[in-house]
């Protein structure tokens, strides 16, 4: 379970360090946006997403198993976080991402790591389906502006939530939101090498305050953002609350090791590495249990965010250093400036993240795949649109590793990794 930090110190270089740098900070501009967005959309305050990529990002980079790995808050945990709040609270949540942290190390002792390979991908493709429809839909209400107290957690309540306050709409915000999200997927076709989210973040939330819109910006949600990490502390801990979390930590903690072991594999083949799974996985377990102690989210390994790095000409753990790094420095340097965004561009970035994690370009691939695959897949997604992430995991999985073992004399499909 050797750190990959410490295997590509040996023959590191001045050539490699400026490109880990230029990747680094490339990332962290990719990510500074995105984490506020992730936290504000699981019920946080947006401080919550920028603990989580520096603390769970450094630690990543520092422990994992992979070279090219960032991590941070993603939106795969949106779900169960914003459940997890509504219901306990978010020291809760706290209690139940440091259950999940510890959950990940015994993972990595118990070398877990490659138990990936039992999950069936029609169940991944699935739940993360059916996560980024519930994203997208939850971000409505900030998208048209809506004055809703509290938005139900389930897909189900939403809807009834959204019509109910019809009336408050305010089209400025809708002007504001639209604009956020043509302008991201205008940048990433004609400037791919460019944060693209957060110069369309910055344009949208530059156009509320100068033509003074009534449009809903972070500061006047939420205050002024801290210019710096909190102090360590152990969220409150009894053994009932133990109890009751244990569900919800089991899913973060499954959540994190899926997401992780999946982008290490993408990040594997492009560029020609192999990781450490175990590694990965205790690199998780580490950063789930540092995070809650900073007041963070979950954190896991995010594919989008690799890929950038990856892409950035990042080649080691020292471009994960860099951006957690550079995101400690903007909340240092420019927290007061981070109010002046746009409630509803922020939306609409979720949406495009939503869109993008959804993968709706591989839909015909998966209507030609087998009935087996296919059923599979729609009774995951259903599962998590409608009843429960950990039912839909469960159920999917436990469904998989049936008709695994009533094929198991064909041989296995290819496997196709995620792009988002």
């Amino acid at each position: 379970m050797k750190p990959k930090l410490l295997t590509t110190l040996r023959d590191y270089s001045a050539k490699l360090l400026l490109a880990d740098i230029i990747a680094g900070v490339t990332v962290a501009m990719v990510a500074l946006p995105l984490s506020i967005a992730i936290a504000i959309a699981s019920g946080a305050q947006p401080a919550a997403g920028l603990v989580t990529a520096v603390i769970g990002g450094l630690a990543i980079s520092l422990l994992g198993g992979s070279r090219v790995q960032i991590g941070g808050p993603t939106g795969a945990f949106i779900v169960v976080v914003y459940g997890v709040i509504q219901q306990y609270g978010f020291d809760g949540l706290l209690l139940a991402t440091l259950m999940a942290g510890i959950i990940l190390v015994i993972g990595a002792m118990l070398r877990a790591g490659r138990l990936i390979a039992l999950i069936p991908e029609p169940v991944i493709e699935g739940f993360t389906i059916g996560i980024a429809v519930i994203i997208a839909v939850s971000q409505f209400k900030d998208l048209l502006g809506e004055t809703i107290k509290v938005m139900p957690a389930d897909l189900v309540g939403i809807f009834p939530a959204l019509w109910a306050a019809r009336d408050t709409v305010s089209l400025a915000a809708l002007a504001i939101g639209v604009s956020a999200i043509v302008l991201i997927f205008g940048l990433r076709r004609l400037a791919p090498r460019l944060p693209g989210s957060i110069i369309a973040i910055a344009l949208a939330s530059a156009a509320v305050a100068l033509l003074a819109l009534p449009v809903d910006t972070l500061f006047s949600r939420f205050g002024s953002l801290p210019n710096g990490l909190p102090m360590i502390a152990l969220p409150p801990i009894s053994f009932v609350l133990v109890g009751e979390l244990l569900p919800s930590a089991l899913v973060i903690a499954f959540l994190a090791g899926v997401e992780s072991l999946l982008s290490a594999v993408v990040a594997d083949r492009m560029i020609g590495g192999a990781h450490r799974s175990n590694a990965e996985l205790l690199a998780q377990g580490a950063a789930n249990i540092a995070s809650p102690l900073f007041g963070g989210l979950p954190a896991t390994g995010a594919i989008a965010r690799t890929a950038t790095n990856v892409r950035a000409g990042g080649r080691t753990p020292v471009a994960g250093i860099v951006h957690a790094a550079v995101i400690l420095l903007v909340m240092a340097a420019a927290a007061p400036v981070a109010g002046y965004l746009a409630m509803p561009a922020l939306a609409g970035l979720l949406i495009v993240t939503a869109w993008v994690m959804s993968e709706p370009h591989r839909w015909p691939d998966r209507l030609r795949a087998p009935w087996s695959d296919q059923f599979l897949l729609f009774v995951t997604l259903a599962l998590t649109m409608f009843s429960d992430l950990t039912v839909a995991i469960a159920v999917g999985t436990a469904l998989g590793l049936g008709q695994r073992l009533l094929n198991r004399g064909e041989p296995p499909a290819d496997w196709t990794p995620p792009e988002r």
